[in-house]
């Protein structure tokens, strides 16, 4: 008789052992089947936002600086008289896309034999203002330079080395673009006034 009480004793704890394995037991009694997969977490790390247009949907491409790689220039004579000399350097994009523009040009005289003494003074009118120049606008700069020699600079002849091109610097920009310069020497040691860019 004792044997059969341990044989059931026995049993029963294997029995236990077995539903522990396989069900939860509620307070109330009732049995919870225990999940048999991993739950996945459904939240995933947001894509970057593409910058759009307005409502199009339509993507903004961002608006570089006119440099010398998308310029081409050149300096047109505007006026003359009383040994002062006009003109515009003119700036055209070349390129398929708008570029921006604001403020000065840098502007060395050179010739064949490198550097001609240039001495550049800014011109407040016109004054920076920023513009964005489409496929083939184009802006201008005034230029203001004299033609009689002063100082120790000789009366006979050329005052100062004569030009044959000049170095151009965009704003911003640390690249130079090269214009002919077709408008002879220029004295007072290289004075040349120049405004900022503006719309042409």
């Amino acid at each position: 008789m004792n044997r059969r009480l341990i044989g059931c004793g026995l049993g029963l704890l294997v029995l236990a052992s077995v539903t522990a394995c396989g069900e939860r037991t509620s307070g109330s009694g009732s049995a919870q089947t225990l999940p048999t997969t991993t739950p996945t977490s459904s939240s995933t790390a947001p894509s970057p936002a593409t910058p759009t247009e307005g409502n199009s949907g339509a993507v903004v491409p961002a608006v570089k600086r006119c440099d010398s790689t998308v310029l081409k220039g050149e300096v047109a004579p505007t006026d003359a008289g009383a040994g002062n000399r006009y003109g515009k350097f003119v700036v055209t994009n070349s390129a398929t896309m708008p570029c921006t523009l604001s403020g000065y040009s840098g502007f060395q005289l050179e010739n064949a034999t490198g550097a001609v003494p240039t001495k550049l003074e800014r011109k407040a009118d016109p004054g920076p203002v920023q513009m964005t120049l489409a496929p083939g606008g184009k802006a201008s700069a005034n230029l203001h330079w004299g033609v009689v020699p002063s100082g120790d600079e000789p009366v006979e002849g050329p005052c100062q080395p004569e030009p044959s091109k000049a170095a151009a610097i965009p704003p911003d920009e640390t690249a130079p673009l090269t214009v002919p310069w077709t408008l002879g020497p220029v004295c007072s040691g290289g004075r040349i006034e120049i405004s900022a860019f503006y719309a042409s």
